[in-house]
């Protein structure tokens, strides 16, 4: 066998696996512990469409100056977007503290595909 088409080959064999590969991407989302109820709920909008996406979120919360002095803050605030985006999906690293960070990392429900908003409706709501 030639060697030139052995090498031809393999790298098709290695492209045609590489195409069939699911690429995982990573959306983070930034909060800081003394944050509004609004802009709370805002940035758990945003987790959920990430989730629905089929995309892992990586939720960090940022502590500065005395704020790092009460780390519970940012926990507590974690397991609470946590619970809140429940249906969506799961916690797959839980919260650690790394410096001044704190992260947490969500990933979407396996096995569902995500159905537009208007087909939830439609299935809570049988006709009569």
């Amino acid at each position: 066998m030639d060697y030139g088409k052995f090498k031809y080959e393999t790298a098709q064999k290695a492209r045609e696996s590489r195409k069939n590969q699911q690429q995982t991407v990573i959306k983070e989302q930034k909060l800081r512990p003394k944050i509004d109820d609004h802009d709370y709920e805002t940035k758990k909008r945003n987790v959920v469409r990430f989730l629905e996406a089929a995309s892992k979120v990586k939720v960090t919360i940022m502590f500065r100056g005395r704020e790092q002095s009460r780390p519970e803050l940012g926990f507590r605030l974690l397991q609470r977007l946590a619970a809140d985006v429940q249906e969506f999906g799961f916690i797959e690293i839980p919260a650690r503290q790394d410096g001044r960070n704190m992260t947490m990392v969500l990933a979407p429900h396996r096995g569902q595909k995500t159905r537009p908003k208007g087909a939830a409706a439609s299935d809570a709501a049988p006709e009569a």
